[in-house]
């Protein structure tokens, strides 16, 4: 018996509520993505100075044209677990919308389906940790439908670790220091003109 048409306008509507209310689930998509990021091995990333070049492509394994709907790439800097440990705020939740492993946004771009590079300067605010990259393919709709990225599903493999901005800058410093004796030397001048004053009164 052939449905309404009303009877599908209806289930229609109630699909995109559902999946407007309840998000996208990380465990739902496929990694159709290679993700790379290249970087000096071995060494502790400074945040504010060193570089890291990521490169996406899509996973040609996958048969032609499951890429169709992808409009979007999004790259984030994302926490591996030692860097998540008993830390709530950086918690891995299967729905994205309350996922935060990825919070570090380092480029969004149209998709296409290879030669893509980006190479990021580790941006002044990243606080120390150890990381890893993943890219989402998003469709028209902003959400996301694939992934990739640089680690295992573990996320134990190709790490790297990066080291905030400690202390104050140089600059900074030099900066204080000259108000310190301007405000000195200036006190200093208001008294002798005062006193000078005082004097000249009497």
């Amino acid at each position: 018996m052939e449905a309404p048409a009303g009877f599908l306008v209806v289930s229609l509507l109630l699909s995109c509520f559902v999946t407007t209310s309840y998000g996208v689930y990380f465990s739902s998509l496929n990694e159709t993505l290679i993700v790379t990021a290249t970087f000096t091995q071995g060494k502790v990333l400074k945040a504010g100075e060193d570089q890291i070049t990521v490169s996406w492509r899509f996973n040609q394994t996958y048969r032609a044209g499951t890429d169709s709907d992808y409009k979007t790439i999004k790259v984030k800097l994302c926490y591996a677990p030692i860097s998540q440990k008993d830390r709530s705020w950086r918690k891995t939740e299967d729905r994205l919308k309350k996922d935060k492993t990825c919070p570090h946004k380092i480029v969004a771009r149209p998709y296409t389906a290879s030669n893509n590079t980006f190479t990021w300067t580790v941006e002044r605010d990243i606080p120390s940790g150890v990381y890893f990259v993943r890219a989402y393919a998003l469709n028209a709709h902003e959400q996301e439908v694939a992934y990739g990225q640089t680690t295992n599903v573990q996320k134990d493999k190709n790490l790297f670790q990066i080291q905030a901005i400690t202390g104050r800058h140089v600059s900074l410093d030099i900066a204080s220091v000259c108000f310190s004796a301007f405000s000195i030397v200036s006190l200093a001048g208001f008294f002798y003109m005062e006193k000078r004053k005082g004097k000249s009164s009497q």
